[in-house]
């Protein structure tokens, strides 16, 4: 077979491949980084917006509501 045809690629995966989500060898156990156990502060500010937007929202209908079956 000629070596353009070889199945063999040239740079061959190692025996053991290190994972993506690999632990350092300095890290303490059981420790979790600040960055993952935050929200951003942009989706934080959005949804308090949105929840107050809606419940605004729902005490407005149930005002009209209210209003309307008092004729």
């Amino acid at each position: 077979m000629p070596e353009s045809e070889n199945p063999v690629p040239e740079n061959p995966v190692s025996a053991n491949p290190v994972p993506e989500n690999a632990v350092p060898e300095n890290a303490v156990p059981g420790h979790v980084m600040k960055e993952e156990g935050k929200f951003p502060r942009g989706l934080v500010i959005r949804l308090f917006a949105y929840l107050i937007a809606g419940h605004l929202f729902a005490a407005f209908l149930y005002l009209l509501f209210e209003m309307g079956a008092r004729g």
